[in-house]
């Protein structure tokens, strides 16, 4: 925003007119009002960036004027005029949200500097006011938090319902969920956007370390404490701190927590000073909170406190619907940040995608995508470009049934070939599953033919047939 227009109150004819000239004559667009009623209507039905109000008017007087604006019109800037140099005419005006203030008589160039300052002003809340946006679009759900699956939408909901009031948050999640990203989505579409966001992973530092990363120490507090240090609940003042595994929080600072979400005030490690603070508190754990209340292995009063509204995260694995998107986002990402060639997934690879189990959930995944994009030489990915799923030693094929076995491999079979140039593969199928199944079979009974065809529910004569047509050598079992 660039100041271009501005509305001049005054009830001295004499000072109307001289701000006028003067600051038509910097190239404004200038209006003119003897009293405040009739600059209240006329901001009412004109656009100005800037006002300059005396502070003591018939009708509606200058501070009046300004605390109707503040709530009518609050990005306009208002400087007030007084006539009345004191200390408190000051507070009130600054107190009421006046950007500046002016004392009569005044030199015409002390008003220039103050509108000069009002235009920067304007223009880093206007850049203050497009970051806003870019990170509420950034954490707009559906941008970087990807998935319409049932699951999401039902997450979407309690975020649409909590973002925008302060309660506290608890997220339940598996590792690799995105528990984080879900906590700067309820920060970023909160008013607290603008201020601090800060998270803290409570089982990735040292218990000793713990206590003094979250409320600070002073000087001398403890060994190696030579300079007093704010704590992390000091530097997200005003904005939102994430706690992640909250879960492995040592019991004595369960305690110092819920006191801070009791008095809302914390005191640095080794002090004895109070400080008020306010901070929203967003928690995440990967574990049974409840049951770990039973075990007397978290303070129960506290998970009562955190768990006002609980939001759980489903596992990739329930939420498999979400799969191509989250792929396709991963390959825009890789070719952002990787440099990397546009890629996409043949239906061959991306049905291996959908059928892994995702232990490691979206985390796992993004690193599988990026692995793929970075070493396959092909523009469209194939299952073969997913080692790591293919090999039969992860979890995910522990469980799998015969069908899906076979399916896998067929599928990785059938993406090395040119479907275009075959003409039997049918047939072609059949031959390497019964050759190797009804060799298993003879193996198993000791080249018994009879038994074999009980077993594989054939006729005698029918498996005469299929060990001579595929050339199956009975005493050698091969």
């Amino acid at each position: 925003m660039s100041i271009q227009r501005i509305l001049v109150a005054d009830d001295e004819e004499s000072i109307r007119w001289v701000l006028s000239k003067a600051l038509k004559k910097k190239g404004f667009k200038v209006d003119l009002a003897g009293d405040g009623k009739q600059a209240l209507s006329m901001f009412r039905s004109n656009p100005y960036d800037l006002a300059v109000l005396d502070i003591k008017m018939p009708g509606l007087q200058g501070l009046e004027l300004l605390k109707q604006l503040q709530e009518e019109f609050p990005e306009i800037l208002v400087i007030i005029m007084t006539a009345e140099s004191t200390m408190e005419n000051a507070v009130a005006a600054m107190k009421n949200g006046a950007y500046d203030y002016l004392t009569k008589p005044f030199d015409l160039d002390a008003l220039d500097a103050i509108i000069l300052k009002a235009q920067k002003a304007a223009e880093v809340s206007d850049q203050i006011g497009h970051l806003k946006e870019e990170l509420q679009e950034q954490y707009r759900f559906g941008h970087t938090i990807i998935g319409n699956s049932q699951p999401m939408q039902e997450v979407y909901k309690t975020l649409g319902r909590v973002a925008a009031s302060d309660v506290t948050v608890l997220i339940f999640g598996e590792s690799g969920t995105g528990k984080e990203l879900i906590a700067r989505a309820v920060h970023f579409n909160s008013p607290r956007l603008g201020k601090p966001f800060l998270a803290i992973n409570c089982a990735a530092i040292p218990r000793d370390l713990l206590e003094s990363e979250l409320f600070g120490h002073e000087r001398g507090a403890f060994t190696g404490a030579t300079d007093r240090k704010a704590g992390k609940f000091e530097q997200a003042n005003g904005g939102t701190l994430f706690l992640d595994e909250i879960g492995d929080m040592p019991l004595e600072l369960q305690a110092k927590l819920l006191r801070v979400l009791q008095e809302k005030e914390i005191t640095r490690t080794g002090g004895s000073l109070t400080m008020q603070i306010d901070v929203r508190i967003v928690a995440a754990t990967n574990q049974n909170l409840a049951a770990l209340v039973q075990e007397k292995k978290f303070r129960e009063d506290l998970y009562y406190r955190l768990n006002v509204v609980p939001i759980n995260l489903p596992p990739l694995r329930e939420r498999k619907d979400d799969i191509p998107a989250l792929v396709e986002f991963f390959f825009q990402r890789a070719q952002a940040d990787l440099g990397v060639g546009a890629a996409e997934c043949s239906k061959e690879a991306m049905a291996l995608l959908k059928r892994h189990t995702w232990p490691g959930n979206i985390r796992e995944l993004e690193n599988v995508i990026k692995r793929a994009v970075l070493l396959s030489p092909n523009h469209v990915l194939l299952p073969a470009d997913f080692p790591g799923l293919l090999g039969g030693h992860g979890k995910e094929t522990q469980d799998e049934s015969l069908e899906t076995l076979v399916a896998r491999k067929l599928e990785n079979s059938l993406a090395q070939m040119d479907l275009q140039e075959l003409d039997n593969l049918y047939e072609m199928v059949l031959y390497q599953v019964e050759r190797p199944l009804i060799n298993i079979i003879l193996r198993q009974t000791r080249g018994n033919q009879v038994r074999t065809a009980e077993i594989l529910g054939i006729n005698r004569n029918t498996l005469r047939k299929k060990i001579k047509t595929l050339d199956i050598d009975v005493k050698r079992g091969d």
